[in-house]
């Protein structure tokens, strides 16, 4: 990366602000050709900037970041300039002007963050994480991960794993010394310890669970108050709701999140064997797809007819002549809001239980298969007797952890990452 990008930092214009970053050899060049000037590293100066005719372009605070003390570990400007649509478009011209210099592509300030050994892989997937956080559970999660913690765990996994490798390759390098010619006598035990606890760390809640919501699917015959219940848990009128039979004829899905907590409700087709319209059939299928998939079902169904673990409510209990349930788990009315408290409260507890606690670090998909495979090269090695076999697991199990910092790694899966950044992160 020999060149040097600049890009819009801050939201879109007009704002009170707007911070226009430089990173890259000609990030200095491209200072004084705006400034006349380098003000002194790492202090803030008034400045004002011109384009290549002299004419005043703003008045701007300026910030000169020499590398490698920078975030992307190059040369560094930040011009924190008023941050109206035309101000930013007259220094973003007089930038593009500059010799060297050119508009940088999403994600590309930490991408070359990635490259220069300012954060690793995982840290990088946390500040995606972060950006994209629309809860406090969301955020809380990815702070923890692009904070470093969990690069720091796996540093310490590896180190340890490196001990082991150690007394491998001493029985194999020096067989010949009866001090060194056998394994120790808790090697086996060391191992099996190591793997069970990078179990404990597979066995928690994932990440998805997380950017999806807790998925909770209400479910029921015809005319149960299904919809009612959506509307009044997502606080809008989503779903139409009709004394109609058959009204809900397809999956309406929601995000909301409740007190912090992301959830994701599915409002499902009225669930019968007798209907003769075809579209309702497929209506009734989906329905049965989205029980199977979610977290949990809210049963407004007769009671204990629900699919096993759903919750029993007995929904309109306002209205004369409702279905009543001996024991439900709720009874509410979404139109007068009796035990609407209730329930929320109740799913809010659920939901925290089944997601990582705050604070937690969740893995994703890649980290979580990786992960395993260490676990599983682990498992191996703690079942052979040859140290060329156990060595070699050792390895795989090292190779692992190494791809879940970056340390090895390929373009295509670099550019998707990357790719979720909005343009001057």
């Amino acid at each position: 990366m020999t060149d040097t990008i600049f890009a819009l930092s801050s939201g879109a214009p007009p704002a009170a602000i707007g911070v226009i970053r430089i990173s890259g050899p000609q990030a200095g060049a491209a200072l004084m050709a705006l400034a006349g000037r380098l003000p002194a590293p790492r202090r803030a100066a008034f400045m004002r900037l011109r384009d290549g005719a002299g004419a005043v372009l703003d008045a701007a605070l300026v910030l000169w970041l020499p590398g490698p003390q920078s975030d992307t570990g190059e040369d560094t400007v930040e011009l924190q300039c008023h941050g109206g649509r035309a101000v930013i478009a007259a220094v973003e011209a007089a930038l593009a002007l500059v010799p060297g210099l050119r508009q940088a592509g999403p994600g590309e300030f930490t991408r070359r963050a990635f490259t220069n050994g300012k954060i690793d892989l995982a840290e990088a997937e946390g500040l995606a994480d972060l950006l994209a956080a629309e809860t406090e559970l969301q955020r809380l999660a990815a702070v923890e991960m692009a904070g470093g913690h969990f690069s720091e765990q796996v540093a310490a996994w590896r180190e340890r794993l490196l001990m082991l490798s150690a007394s491998v390759e001493a029985v194999l390098d020096f067989s010949d010394e009866d001090d060194v010619a056998l394994l120790p006598a808790d090697f086996i035990a060391r191992i099996a310890a190591f793997a069970e606890e990078l179990g404990q760390w597979l066995a928690r809640p994932r990440a998805e669970a997380l950017k999806e919501g807790f998925r909770v699917v209400l479910a029921g015959p015809p005319n149960a108050g299904k919809s009612t219940l959506f509307n009044a848990l997502i606080e809008s009128d989503a779903a139409i709701v009709a004394p109609v039979a058959g009204t809900t004829r397809d999956v309406l899905t929601h995000p909301v999140a409740l007190a912090g907590v992301p959830f994701r409700f599915f409002d499902t087709a009225g669930l019968r064997e007798d209907s003769g319209d075809a579209i309702e059939a497929i209506g009734i299928e989906r329905a049965q797809g989205a029980m199977r998939q979610a977290d949990l079902v809210l049963w407004l169904g007769p009671e204990g007819d629900g699919p096993h673990g759903a919750w029993d409510i007995a929904a309109q209990c306002d209205r004369a002549g409702h279905a009543a349930k001996r024991n439900p788990r709720h009874r509410v009315s979404a139109v007068t809001g009796q035990g609407m408290d209730a329930l929320r409260r109740d799913l809010i507890e659920t939901a925290r239980s089944a997601l990582p606690r705050p604070g937690e670090a969740a893995l994703n998909q890649r980290q979580h298969r990786l992960l395993a495979e260490a676990r599983l090269a682990l498992d191996g090695a703690a079942g052979l007797s040859d140290p060329l076999l156990v060595a070699e697991n050792l390895r795989l199990a090292r190779v692992s952890f190494d791809m879940l910092l970056g340390r090895t790694t390929t373009e295509d899966m670099l550019d998707t990452l990357f790719g979720r950044f909005c343009i001057g992160k």
